[in-house]
């Protein structure tokens, strides 16, 4: 599969980039500054792309077959994610192309009292405006005609190892026994190219965990 991956020099965006090229698909990483990325793969490709320009998103996504945006803003900046929700719809439809993946948020997942994450008393004060940006974000998608999936990681991901085995819920937090909700950036990776191939959550929202 030919996918641009927006977002690929962060930690999640960097491992989607490795799974993918794993997986012997073609990638073109999609950065603000391209000499970012030192890696070099046969079938890896860099371009710059301005994710809150859709016309820049339009000209880097054209041609090719499927789009994962792995974006995050930097700090203070958290309303950019909405500007880049927009501009990944219009650039996409610009450039004729319907599918999207989009890494999103934990923050707006139910717990199992029914509040949202971001709710909690527990949830870092500190991260709520991402959170909520993130949640404006998913609606924005959600109220688009793209062929949109949104993957939420649980409440904390970090470096860890591959193993392939997790958890997928939809709307839910996912816990284990002890009441922890977590996962590997590079198990969230291989969920993320598991949905590129095989297309379950079409127009949906899933979330993954241990």
């Amino acid at each position: 599969m030919d996918v641009v991956v927006i977002g690929a020099t962060g930690r999640i965006g960097h491992a989607i980039v490795q799974e993918a090229l794993k997986r012997k698909h073609q990638v073109t990483a999609a950065v603000r500054n391209p000499q970012a990325i030192t890696a070099t793969h046969e079938r890896l490709a860099t371009v710059a792309v301005d994710i809150l320009d859709p016309a820049s998103v339009a000209a880097v996504v054209r041609g090719h077959e499927e789009v994962i945006s792995a974006f995050g803003p930097p700090s203070g900046r958290e309303q950019d994610l909405l500007t880049a929700a927009n501009s990944l719809v219009q650039g996409l439809q610009e450039a004729g192309l319907a599918r999207l993946l989009v890494v999103g948020g934990a923050g707006s997942l139910k717990t199992e009292s029914g509040e949202l994450l971001m709710d909690t008393a527990d949830f870092p004060q500190t991260l709520k405006p991402l959170a909520e940006a993130h949640a404006e974000a998913y609606a924005t998608y959600s109220k688009s005609q793209l062929d949109y999936t949104v993957i939420s990681p649980p409440a904390f991901i970090h470096p860890g190892r591959r193993t392939g085995q997790f958890r997928i819920g939809l709307d839910r937090l996912i816990v284990d026994e002890d009441g922890r909700s977590g996962i590997s950036i590079e198990d969230f990776a291989v969920a993320v190219i598991d949905e590129l191939e095989e297309g379950n959550y079409s127009r949906e929202r899933f979330t993954v965990a241990y």
